[in-house]
């Protein structure tokens, strides 16, 4: 399932409406890429070792997910109207058509929450993330006794409201005959997630996220993210009017209080930086670049955030040997992810300003934290390769 802070893609789309109108007329429109030729299709990144004492075979041994189901909220009925109109003019922006119909399924808030708990069922279980919560907390990241599960949960519930799931191929949304401005762009976002899902098969990230490969996973869905947030915001130049742009630019963004600041922004980063890597795309040769990128995607959250180092620049893959014997007796793996520029930048800026922890994360080449545990204690080893001496040295 495709869903997370739909309302912030809203609150990007306002913030660019205001900027397109102070701009004038010699800024260039989103979706004026210049044609430029697209760059080859990116290399794969360097397996990582394999053997049994390291981070990998310690992963693969705690990554234990139940297999993604199809979100399930109701059933779907006809096309109606409105959205078959948002279906053509997405079709005309993305220059790609429906290969089938798009199932729709208009359902209520309550309706919407329930679809979204039965996709963080298999999203984020719940044994693998409460031993994820006690790493995020040695780490620093969540305040102690933070669940990230729950934490997440708070967050969609007050953010989402719609989304489209690759498995079924349904799109699920809050909707109405005579939908919002909100409810507008929300479908166009969505359904641009269904034209790209039936051109260039999105339930791969089912598969990087069922097997714990979170950077990849976290670059890829910015990929994903960025360009439904992209075509959101000229679905919104061309066919909404005047006054409804202003309607969106009223829209209040719901509170996060209360969710830590980590985990907010880890989430809100694919439409963010997203949306940036999709515009640098666009520039770099409009939507044949875009649809490289949907087709091979991203690699690690260092290509989004550079865009200039997509598609060449595999990160190295880096091991945390097993510390476990050497801790003493009844210590065992708790958790193992692996850490991109994307979260260590996060991570650093819950405590420095913003461009000393983007400079700082800046250079990474690969990571990963390994953690362990006796059942009262943890202890966790973050090891990180950048591309040198001196962008380590500014990192620590």
């Amino acid at each position: 399932m495709i869903a997370r802070a739909r309302l912030l893609a809203a609150a990007l789309l306002a913030l660019s409406l205001v900027g397109s109108a102070c701009t004038g007329a010699g800024s260039n429109p989103v979706g004026s890429g210049t044609g430029a030729p697209v760059p080859p299709a990116p290399e794969t990144a360097s397996p990582a070792p394999t053997g049994p004492g390291s981070a990998q075979a310690a992963l693969e041994r705690l990554c234990r997910r139940p297999p993604p189901q199809p979100a399930s909220t109701g059933s779907e009925g006809p096309t109606p109207p409105v959205i078959k109109q948002v279906e053509g003019q997405v079709q005309q922006m993305r220059g790609l058509e429906f290969t089938e119909p798009v199932p729709v399924d208009a359902v209520s808030h309550d309706d919407l929450v329930k679809g979204l708990s039965q996709s963080l069922d298999s999203s984020y279980p719940a044994k693998l993330f409460d031993r994820r919560s006690r790493a995020w907390q040695t780490i620093g990241v969540i305040p102690p006794g933070t669940s990230i599960r729950r934490s997440i949960e708070r967050f969609a519930g007050s953010q989402v409201i719609g989304y489209y799931d690759p498995l079924s191929g349904q799109l699920v949304f809050i909707g109405t005959d005579n939908p919002t401005p909100v409810q507008k762009v929300t479908l166009a976002h969505e359904l641009t997630h269904a034209l790209d899902d039936q051109h260039f098969r999105l339930d791969r990230l089912n598969t990087l996220e069922s097997d714990c490969a979170d950077e990849a996973y976290q670059a890829a869905l910015g990929a994903v993210e960025g360009d439904a947030t992209f075509f959101m915001i000229l679905y919104a130049q061309r066919f909404l009017t005047l006054d409804e742009q202003l309607q969106l630019g009223l829209q209040a963004v719901p509170s996060t209080s209360g969710i830590p600041p980590f985990v907010v922004q880890l989430q809100t980063w694919p439409y963010t930086a997203g949306l940036s890597f999709i515009e640098a795309m666009d520039r770099r040769g409009g939507t044949q670049a875009i649809d490289r990128a949907m087709a091979n995607f991203p690699v690690s959250t260092e290509q989004v955030m550079h865009p200039e180092r997509y598609p060449n620049d595999a990160p190295t893959p880096v091991n945390v040997g097993d510390l476990g014997p050497k801790l003493g007796p009844g210590w065992t793996d708790l958790d193992v992810m692996g850490v991109g520029e994307a979260f260590l930048s996060i991570m650093l800026g819950l405590r420095l300003p913003r461009i000393t922890a983007d400079a700082a994360a800046a250079g990474w080449d690969g990571g990963i934290y390994r953690a362990w545990s006796d059942g009262d204690h943890v202890a966790l080893v973050l090891s990180t390769v950048w591309d040198g001496p001196r962008d380590a040295a500014e990192f620590a």
